[in-house]
C-alpha cells in the first residue's frame, strides 16, 4: 500500500537552499563566501549555514574537480 509523504514548509526552504549552494559551488568552485558562517574547517574541507540550524559540509580534495557535500543537517550533529 503506497503510504503519504508529509514534508513541512521548512524542511521544504531548506532543501531549496542546499540547491542552490550546490549551484554555486558548481559555478564557482569550493570557496563560498556569500554563504552566512562560511568557513574553511581544513585544507580541503569547507562548511556554510544554511539556516540558523542547518548546515552544510563539503570537501574537495586537491588536483580533482569534484565536490562532495558530505553533511547536511543539524549543526548540533555537523562533522566537524
Amino acid at each position: 500500500m503506497p503510504c503519504k509523504v508529509l514534508v513541512k514548509k521548512s524542511v521544504l526552504k531548506n532543501i531549496a537552499k542546499l540547491a542552490v549552494l550546490i549551484d554555486d559551488l558548481k559555478d564557482g568552485g569550493p570557496v563560498a563566501h556569500r554563504w552566512p558562517n562560511y568557513s574553511k574547517l581544513s585544507e580541503d574541507r569547507y562548511h556554510c549555514h544554511l539556516a540558523r540550524k542547518w548546515v552544510a559540509c563539503w570537501r574537495m580534495e586537491e588536483g580533482t574537480i569534484e565536490i562532495e557535500v558530505y553533511y547536511a543537517g543539524s549543526r548540533e550533529n555537523a562533522p566537524y
